[in-house]
């Protein structure tokens, strides 16, 4: 399953990055998300409870942000497993300038195995979409209340 995705916001590059990487924001902001600790650097073990359609389950599983470009891109991969199933996916997030706001684009692959994954493709893609919608709109709640703090 492909996931893409574009996200505009007020601010600089740098600190769009800044809050992108930190591990609180982070916490804060993917939907379901019960634990986030670290497990060494840019390594972290996550513990989610999400639900897709009638499957509902929580997951446990590892979070790596691999290859950073400060300011503009990292890797991020992810591996987790549940009682619902499991899931692996790779992806990059670009940061970018445009115009005095900064774009951040998302690309990735993912793989959705057990019950979750019978599910269907296109009932997965919908519901991985609205949770990245959901991620980055707290995302952009967060980078406003740094420029604000700042």
């Amino acid at each position: 399953m492909q996931v893409t995705g574009s996200y505009t916001f007020d601010g600089l590059p740098s600190d769009v990055w800044a809050v992108l990487v930190d591990p609180d924001a982070v916490a804060d902001c993917v939907p379901g998300c019960k634990s986030f600790k670290a497990m060494g650097s840019d390594k972290y073990r996550a513990i989610m409870a999400i639900g897709i359609a009638s499957v509902k389950g929580q997951y446990e599983g590892t979070v790596s942000i691999l290859d950073q470009r400060p300011g503009e891109s990292f890797r991020l991969v992810l591996e987790g497993s549940g009682t619902p199933g499991f899931v692996r996916g790779e992806g990059v997030v670009n940061v970018v300038e445009k115009g005095g706001k900064t774009q951040v684009d998302v690309t990735g692959d993912a793989e959705v195995g057990g019950i979750i994954g019978r599910v269907g493709h296109r009932i997965l893609g919908r519901a991985s979409k609205l949770l990245i919608d959901e991620y980055f709109k707290c995302m952009r709640k967060k980078v406003a209340s740094t420029r604000v703090g700042s």
